[in-house]
């Protein structure tokens, strides 16, 4: 029986993390299509966003009215406080690619690995282990192989990555935070999150936009096809922030961010085989070096959980300072606890 809970389990991850890499490397491929000018030309990335927010939003309601998913109460302060982080989030990132060389943005991407565990480590006093250390090394030296070229730095460009790298950081770490604190699945998380987004990066992300891109969207011409492919990458947006906040409610922020990076690997090998973009002997390199880290990593992970597991269980027969032995090693600072995110020693 509880073999078979956890195969369940075990295939409920899988199915998280395919819906999160295939929805998510689809809606960079429509992007693509939609916003670069050899395809739609729509260039309003955040106002596009609020687009995406606002269907998530009304598929929520929908469910909602339905009864297909129950509302649970999060005081309104912690949602608009993520709400105001998580278009930080979004408003850094399209300010540090205007702002930075395509190289720099791309390294500021990678730091959010290290920034995620340090700010675990501050927030929920998380530790890891050597082997795990030494796989996000290297995905990192992978991914920054086969994506980093030329690099550029300003104080303008710098200050906006810094913002978006720790605002980004902190919202997949509040992700998990939340739902474990009110007890509530991601589904109701998204639902309650998404319709203050979309508001206010509906309200806000034109103007940002035209600071961005010095075009308006009321001068945008739309065409059937520039109308399809928004409604497709809306449809795609949804499944990317539902099974993005499954995973990280399943799994850490730093699990994320370091197996997410398997989107990078599909997406240089669909524009190679869709979009006709050079894929070098560097890129391939950089490639196989992060899907290897990326096995590492996983290897790592599920090590330490049966190290853990092993403390853990204890003869039923222990004495009272046997077992208050084995809770002082198990909050000790070389535990490793990359299974759940928010898990707060005592």
């Amino acid at each position: 029986m509880e073999t078979e809970k956890k195969q369940s389990s075990a295939l409920s991850d899988v199915g998280a993390w395919a819906l999160n890499v295939v929805s998510s490397v689809g809606l960079i491929m429509a992007n693509k299509q939609l916003m670069t000018p050899t395809g739609y030309a729509f260039v309003f990335a955040t106002t596009l966003t609020g687009f995406h927010f606002s269907m998530t939003a009304l598929i929520g309601l929908v469910s909602n009215a339905t009864g297909h998913s129950t509302r649970k109460r999060v005081p309104l302060w912690e949602l608009l406080w993520f709400s105001i982080v998580a278009n930080t989030s979004i408003t850094g990132m399209n300010l540090s690619l205007m702002l930075n060389s395509v190289g720099f943005y791309q390294i500021s991407k990678l730091s959010m690995i290290p920034v995620v565990c340090v700010m675990e480590w501050i927030l929920h006093n998380k530790h890891y282990s050597g082997r795990v250390k030494i796989a996000v090394i290297v995905v990192v030296v992978g991914v920054g192989v086969c994506t980093v070229t030329d690099v550029n730095v300003n104080a303008q460009g710098f200050i906006c990555a810094c913002v978006a790298v720790l605002s980004t950081s902190l919202q997949q770490i509040s992700i998990g935070s939340l739902q474990k604190k009110y007890s509530i699945g991601s589904f109701e998380l998204l639902s309650q999150t998404a319709p203050i987004q979309a508001l206010s990066l509906l309200l806000f992300g034109p103007f940002v936009d035209y600071y961005l891109t010095g075009k308006l969207l009321a001068s945008y011409k739309f065409s059937s096809g520039a109308f399809f492919f928004i409604l497709l990458s809306c449809s795609l947006a949804v499944f990317c922030n539902i099974s993005q906040y499954l995973c990280i409610g399943r799994f850490s922020a730093t699990s994320f961010q370091v197996l997410g990076h398997m989107k990078t690997v599909c997406v240089l090998t669909l524009g190679w085989l869709l979009f006709d973009s050079e894929l070098t002997l560097k890129n391939i390199l950089g490639m196989v070096i992060a899907v290897i880290g990326m096995v590492i990593y996983s290897w790592a992970v599920e090590a330490d959980k049966q190290t853990e597991s092993k403390v853990i269980s204890h003869p039923k027969n222990a004495s009272e300072e046997e077992v208050e032995l084995l809770k002082q090693q198990i909050d000790a600072p070389s535990t490793l606890k990359d299974v759940e995110l928010g898990k707060s020693q005592a």
